[in-house]
């Protein structure tokens, strides 16, 4: 074998193997931005599923004021709070707006069902109003477990970003990492209280 057939193919193999090298990284970039491409999907996905349980409950708000209204003349500032809060809902854009008008609407729905069961025990009796504090009730807790699968989703989505190597690609394409839902003080030291056996 010529030394000229040698070096030829020493340098072919040498190719071969940059292409193979290239090929598999070119492989891993493609996955790996799919990988976070995916779980952006997750997390935005995720929000909807937050948001349709908020807007139960937003929804149900009214159906709740409407049945107790007649009765609670009294009473005109939380349905005044009720409604600010609905309104703040409604002009939210953000994720971050949405949770903090959330917040007040929950805050102020709650204030009505205590009025409701320490002033009004007869009325806290009616079916209807039952009925609906119950459904505001199941609301909570599937906004609650909403929000658990939105904060998971974050997280798989932030790990991603932050650890290398895929890291890489998320700073080449611009990605960074997404804010947590955090309930905020006021959120924790007044939780709704439901009460359905008074």
């Amino acid at each position: 074998m010529k030394q000229s057939n040698k070096i030829f193919l020493s340098v072919m193999a040498i190719i071969g193997g940059l292409l193979v090298v290239m090929l598999m990284f070119g492989g891993w970039w493609i996955s790996t931005n799919n990988r976070i491409n995916n779980q952006q999907q997750d997390v935005e996905q995720q929000w909807s599923q937050v948001e349709n349980v908020m807007q139960r409950r937003y929804d149900l708000v009214p159906n709740l004021t409407a049945a107790v209204k007649g009765s609670m003349h009294q009473e005109q500032k939380v349905f005044g709070d009720i409604a600010k809060a609905r309104s703040a809902y409604n002009s939210a854009n953000t994720p971050k707006e949405k949770m903090q008008a959330d917040s007040q609407l929950n805050k102020s729905t709650s204030m009505l069902i205590n009025v409701i069961h320490e002033n009004y025990p007869k009325l806290a009796s009616n079916e209807n109003v039952k009925n609906l504090m119950v459904q505001l009730e199941g609301s909570e807790n599937r906004i609650s477990v909403e929000r658990q699968n939105y904060i998971a989703a974050i997280r798989a989505y932030n790990l991603t970003v932050i650890n290398f190597p895929s890291s890489i690609v998320a700073q080449a394409k611009g990605a960074h990492t997404l804010d947590y839902f955090k309930a905020t003080t006021t959120q924790v030291q007044n939780a709704p209280k439901v009460n359905l056996d008074d």
